[in-house]
């Protein structure tokens, strides 16, 4: 269930991980109101750094784009899921080894990074081979890895989201060619990005801090990643979860706390109170009623959304069945995005 803060969690936090697309922007526009919110969250004294499965894009590109849109970012608090594939690369080969590239511009700065060389053809002997998104990557390059995946090399995949957003449209995403290298070689890759553990475990040893907050819009890869990396979530409702989607959420996919957006870092955060077969919080009471879930009283608008999230996740938990909430209007409707 959802967890309460006397304090903002600005405060209760020492570093706050932000997913971009849905959560700071959405597409070439900012989310309403968060450079605000996040200057005064930095103001308070509280990291933030901006965490992004997509591997095509470096961090100085990544920082620039946020500078554009008035959140003030230098590339050392954007962390990405090629820098951590990177760093997992580690664990599997030494120092300095040649590494076969199959990703853009943004993997590759990340293995020279840490001290080793891209490579493209198999005249350099790599040991290792490395995926990741890229715009423009040659097919010759994915037949390359392939064969080198089969025939046994390490393998790291800098994410597996299975769409990513384009100007022309929703497009395949990495996941699709993890798929299909997978399904030809017969190998599982180590993954880096959400929800796998290690791209939040490279943004805490980047940026520091010793008490981090996730926050992000999906429930499938922010929130379930924050759970598998051991730390504390907010979901805000900008990108692409709704009531349909939070309601059915199982319990790893549950945030510690919720909001509509990022002002939810600069409040506390009330406790939801049980109350015989009832839930409360902030003047709401929500109930379940021959399967539908009921929302009454008054209140603010994030307290009507912890209230009904409460209720629906005790109803699931209960009885194995979600609530209908066809008939129940949101106290507000949330822009669709894709994850950053």
């Amino acid at each position: 269930m959802l967890r309460s803060s006397t304090d903002p969690l600005m405060r209760a936090y020492d570093l706050v991980m932000l997913d971009l697309d849905g959560v700071v922007y959405i597409g070439p526009r900012a989310v309403e109101g968060a450079p605000e919110h996040l200057e005064r969250v930095r103001s308070a004294g509280t990291h933030l750094a901006f965490v992004t499965n997509n591997a095509a894009r470096p961090p100085e590109a990544v920082a620039a784009h946020l500078t554009r849109l008035g959140v003030a970012a230098d590339p050392e608090d954007v962390v990405t899921s090629a820098q951590a594939a990177a760093r997992l690369l580690t664990d599997l080969v030494r120092p300095g080894a040649p590494v076969l590239l199959v990703g853009g511009p943004g993997v590759e700065l990340a293995l020279r990074e840490r001290g080793f060389e891209p490579v493209t053809t198999l005249e350099a002997k790599p040991e290792a081979v490395v995926t990741g998104y890229g715009p423009d990557l040659p097919w010759k390059q994915l037949m390359l890895g392939a064969v080198q995946i089969r025939a046994g090399l390490p393998w790291v995949a800098s994410n597996t989201d299975m769409t990513i957003p384009t100007a022309f449209g929703l497009g395949p995403g990495h996941g699709v060619v993890v798929r299909m290298l997978a399904e030809f070689s017969g190998k599982s890759p180590a993954v880096a990005g959400k929800p796998e553990r290690p791209l939040l475990d490279e943004t805490v040893s980047r940026v520091g801090g010793t008490h981090p907050l996730m926050v992000g819009d999906r429930l499938d890869t922010d929130i379930l990643g924050a759970h598998n990396a051991e730390v504390d979530s907010l979901l805000v409702l900008t990108g692409v979860t709704g009531l349909a989607e939070l309601v059915t959420a199982p319990p790893e996919q549950r945030p510690t706390f919720l909001a509509c957006d990022l002002g939810g870092l600069l409040t506390p955060h009330p406790e939801v109170v049980q109350q015989h077969d009832a839930w409360g919080v902030g003047g709401w009471r929500g109930t379940v009623k021959d399967g539908d879930l009921v929302v009454e009283g008054d209140g603010g608008v994030d307290d009507w959304w912890r209230c009904a999230a409460a209720t629906a996740w005790q109803h699931l938990d209960a009885t194995g069945q979600p609530v209908d909430v066809s008939g129940l209007a949101p106290a507000m409707s949330a822009t669709g995005s894709s994850d950053g």
